[in-house]
């Protein structure tokens, strides 16, 4: 075997794999269904959605093997992570970089493999999704184009879940924190507002979004809000002011607003 190959945005991959909290992560319907496809349009008995970090092949999804990863350094994905395209081996048994490989002289024994990068939208190589067969094959160009199809939508799948993910865990922030927490609109009304609100104003959530924000604001703040609220307007990244708003039983408290765009 040749010495493991390593990409020269190797750190800054590594770092953006994790970041995406998929590693050692339970099945997921979404990825068994692109490596099963994979498997059935190119003919092959396995199929493989694998995630490459610093030592380990780790197999996200899997069709026609019982594993879940494999070293990196008897990996055949560790060779496509290096390119932007798909690589094909058509017979292992001919290629000097694999033809000692223990994944090719034992079990599986592996005589094809084809494998398209997994690139993310910065360009960082996570993984691969491959096909691989113990007979020697090549597959059509039809099938070529339909494993890089679906490698692209693995790579989808992979960044709408780190989004969601992201979305709860601010949507959780949303709710539980103290803070008033909200989004207005450019006609002087909340549009989203936090349960915090409701605590310390007193008012119902559909009364606080019906009403325009200034009529909870003292008489004596409105210009300087306005003033505020005109800055962000005028594309001003953060804004900190103070002002006043009245509560259900009449009296005021003061708030501290940080405003961002």
């Amino acid at each position: 075997m040749n010495k493991k190959p390593t990409p020269l945005n190797e750190a800054e991959r590594l770092k953006a794999l994790k970041n995406y909290n998929i590693l050692d992560t339970a099945k997921e319907e979404e990825f068994d269904r692109l490596a099963e496809l994979a498997a059935l349009i190119c003919g092959t008995p396995v199929a493989i959605v694998s995630l490459i970090d610093e030592s380990r092949q780790w197999f996200k999804a899997i069709i026609g093997l019982d594993a879940t990863e494999t070293p990196r350094d008897i990996s055949f994905c560790q060779f496509t992570i290096m390119g932007n395209d798909i690589v094909e081996i058509t017979d292992t048994t001919k290629d000097e970089r694999f033809v000692d490989n223990p994944l090719v002289i034992s079990y599986p024994d592996i005589s094809f493999y084809a494998g398209y990068p997994l690139t993310d939208p910065d360009g960082m190589n996570l993984g691969s999704l491959c096909v691989i067969d113990f007979v020697p094959k090549k597959l059509n160009e039809i099938q070529l184009k339909t494993l890089e199809i679906l490698a692209k939508e693995v790579v989808y799948q992979i960044v709408v879940r780190k989004q969601n993910a992201e979305r709860i865990k601010l949507e959780k922030l949303f709710n539980y924190s103290q803070d008033l927490i909200c989004i207005t609109d450019a006609n002087g009304y909340f549009v989203k507002i936090n349960p915090a609100f409701s605590t310390v104003l007193g008012y119902s959530e559909k009364k606080i979004l019906s009403t325009p924000l200034l009529n909870f604001i003292h008489e004596d703040d409105i210009n300087k809000t306005l003033l505020e609220v005109d800055k962000l307007s005028k594309g001003n990244k953060t804004v900190n002011f103070e002002n006043r708003y009245i509560k259900k039983d009449g009296n005021y408290v003061n708030l501290n607003w940080l405003g961002v765009p």
